[in-house]
């Protein structure tokens, strides 16, 4: 069947109903006695029946990982998201990530690693200076 679009009856009429709003302008059951809709009349609205429902493919649930135990056990190719940890967890876990191949969806891993190598950079030559 085709994508149907189905919205309330008579939106247009009322703008209490939707005319103008898009969020009034959503699917309401007909209720009334004489109502064409409801009696599924030709030349009105479809009303929602069984077999309208488009199929979706559902995607799998990306994992979520608490520690670098749990990301050793995901394979190559696989996505991720890390739970609340702090900056040291999330060092780990981005390198061995970059490692395995794995990519991680709530955190830029090319990003975190190049601002850590920074750092690194900038904290060696203070200790250069110093000596």
């Amino acid at each position: 069947m085709k994508n149907k679009k189905f919205i309330r009856r008579n939106w247009t009429k009322a703008s209490r109903l939707g005319k103008g709003r898009k969020k009034k302008q959503v699917w309401r059951a007909p209720k009334g006695r004489h109502s064409k809709t409801r009696m599924k009349r030709k030349g009105y609205p479809i009303k929602v029946m069984i077999g309208f429902k488009q199929s979706q493919k559902k995607k799998a649930k990306p994992a979520r990982i608490n520690n670098v135990k749990e990301l050793k056990r995901i394979e190559k190719g696989e996505t991720v998201t890390i739970n609340k940890m702090g900056k040291k967890k999330k060092i780990q876990l981005a390198k061995i990530a970059k490692e395995k191949g794995i990519s991680i969806s709530n955190l830029n891993v090319n990003k975190i690693l190049k601002k850590v190598q920074k750092q690194e950079e900038a904290k060696n030559k203070t200790k250069e200076k110093k000596k």
